[in-house]
């Protein structure tokens, strides 16, 4: 059976993210995630979008960037479509509950350098969904076109947590264990690279961090993202954190930053465990791959990716 085709949506404007949030948050005990569910074919398309350029500033502080630039960091369309990928995630017809969602990895393609003062179309749509072994696995694609041409485009996934059958082979990948707030039959497949080696010995080491108690609070107040596991630790306990966790995206957009993209990138990345705020992490490279791990004789593995020439 043929899947129906996606019905373009344009916006005039990019949806708030606080409502956004707090509708998720109502819908998500009514809620029943499995593989086979319908999601939301719709893609939703907000043209006309400039760069806020202090919001821009703010974003580059706190990720480490280079503030002042006139190329946009390669993570920041993630941010600027975050909103309508949102309104899909939060909507009635969205089969997984929004709270207790977990961004399991993000992969990015930017074609060529992204001007901070062009004007983008953003287009966002739910590519579909697939089981894993801990749960349901949704796909989320945005895209980012100036002047007609696809410039940039990312596929995210995020694993809403139920029981399973015990014969489901699903995801084979690690179990991931990075909470983020608001995720397949026919899901485009990001352009193939190279796979790296198996890693037997943890990368080198090339820098030290220590995201202070509040990093939580500045990243959101940059992007966005206001989800209580990353605010506060007393909002955290609410939803089982001990302490406030960082953003998945600010990690990844951090390890970026300090690693350096070309122009034209390919970018893979699996969030695996959060980072505590405060706390102590260690960023580590080699060539193209890089790691976000904790201190320490057993340090806690947070995040692996890698970046390639496109």
């Amino acid at each position: 059976m043929t899947a129906p085709a996606h019905t373009p949506r344009t916006l005039s404007s990019a949806p708030a993210l606080t409502p956004l949030l707090a509708r998720g948050a109502l819908l998500s005990p009514f809620k029943r995630p499995a593989p086979d569910a319908p999601f939301p074919r719709a893609r939703l398309t907000l043209p006309g979008v400039r760069v806020d350029l202090a919001r821009l500033a703010a974003y580059e502080r706190v990720c480490g960037f280079p503030v002042g630039e006139d190329a946009l960091p390669i993570t920041y369309p993630h941010l600027m479509g975050f909103p309508l990928a949102m309104r899909l995630m939060s909507g009635r017809d969205f089969p997984l509950p929004l709270l207790g969602l977990v961004h399991t990895s993000l992969d990015v393609t930017r074609r060529t350098a992204l001007p901070s003062g062009a004007e983008y179309e953003l287009t966002v749509h739910v590519a579909g969904l697939t089981p894993h072994r801990r749960g349901t696995e949704a796909a989320v694609v945005t895209e980012a076109r100036t002047g007609g041409a696809l410039v940039w485009e990312s596929r995210s996934t995020y694993l809403a947590r139920h029981r399973t059958d015990t014969g489901a082979t699903g995801s084979t990948r690690p179990a991931p264990q990075t909470a983020t707030a608001p995720a397949a039959a026919s899901a485009p497949e990001p352009p193939p690279v190279p796979a790296p080696p198996p890693a037997s010995e943890p990368l080198p080491a090339r820098a030290e961090w220590r995201p202070a108690g509040d990093l939580g609070r500045r990243y959101g107040a940059a992007s966005g993202d206001r989800n209580p596991i990353h605010l506060h630790p007393l909002t955290a306990r609410l939803f089982g954190f001990p302490r406030a966790i960082a953003h998945g995206m600010w990690t990844v957009a951090r390890c970026l930053a300090e690693h350096g993209t070309p122009d034209a990138a390919v970018v893979r990345a699996r969030f695996l465990a959060p980072v505590p705020l405060p706390g102590t992490v260690t960023y580590a490279a080699d060539g193209g791959r890089f790691e976000l791990r904790g201190t320490g004789g057993r340090a806690r593995l947070h995040l692996t990716g890698e970046v390639y020439p496109a």
